[in-house]
Parts: structure tokens; sequence; C-alpha cells
């Protein structure tokens, strides 16, 4: 449940103007939250990235669950993905700063990236609001 909340939270960060259209009064919120952004965003690009590795070492599982499997490689794709955009700033800061061919990936990375936030983070909600349903019915 927790995951379903995590990724429905990262899905609002990303797309704050969707947000704001509805709600307004929102903004002091995202005002509040935004210190924060880039560590929940590179705590959700590598608990993506885990659950990637996870989902190969596991292809097994498709014999026997292939949705489940399917909705969690979507689920981590979009954690990964998203996460590394809202914590680009802190990935560059302590991991890409010293290595000038990595930031240069890193900002290769971020450019195919960012043109997608917005489908990821409405995507993110989605999963979010279908991984709730699915931990409900089971």
């Amino acid at each position: 449940m927790i995951f379903a909340i995590v990724l429905i939270v990262l899905g609002l960060l990303a797309v704050p103007s969707l947000v704001l259209k509805k709600k307004p009064n929102a903004k002091e919120l995202f005002d509040k939250v935004a210190p924060y952004q880039g560590w929940f965003g590179v705590i959700c690009a590598l608990w993506g990235v885990w659950g990637i590795i996870s989902l190969v070492l596991n292809l097994g599982m498709l014999g026997y669950a292939p949705l489940t499997w399917v909705l969690w490689l979507a689920v981590d794709l979009v954690l990964a993905g998203l996460g590394f955009i809202l914590g680009y700033g802190l990935i560059q800061k302590y991991a890409l700063s010293k290595n000038e061919k990595a930031a240069a990936k890193g900002g290769e990375v971020l450019a195919k990236l960012l043109p997608l936030q917005g489908r990821l983070g409405i995507a993110a909600i989605i999963l979010g609001l279908i991984d709730l349903v699915y931990i409900i019915i089971l």
C-alpha cells in the first residue's frame, strides 16, 4: 500500500500544474515539499532500478503471474524515470560532478526524459491507483 501511495505522490510532484488547475491553494503544499523533492526523487530512482533488477532476476514469475510481473515492471520503470528527473539535481551534485563523461551522459538522459515528465507523472498516478485496487482485491 505504501508503494501505491509513493507512486501517487511522485506523480503529483511530477505534474504540479495538473494539480494546481484543480486546487489553486495546493501551491502552499508544493512549496513546503519542494526542498525534499530531490531526495524523494533519488530514493524513488534507486527503488525503481532495484525493482527492475529484481524483476529481471525473477523472470520465472512470468510463467505463473504475468500480469503482476508486467504491472511491477511498468511501476519500476516509471519510478526510475520520474525519480531520476526529480532527483537529478542531487544526483548531479553528489554522483556525477566528479566525472565529466558521467555528467554529460546524465544530462543526455535527462534531456530525453524531460519531455516525458508529464506523461510519466500521469502514468505514476494511474499505476498507483491500479496498485491500490490490486491490493484491495487480493
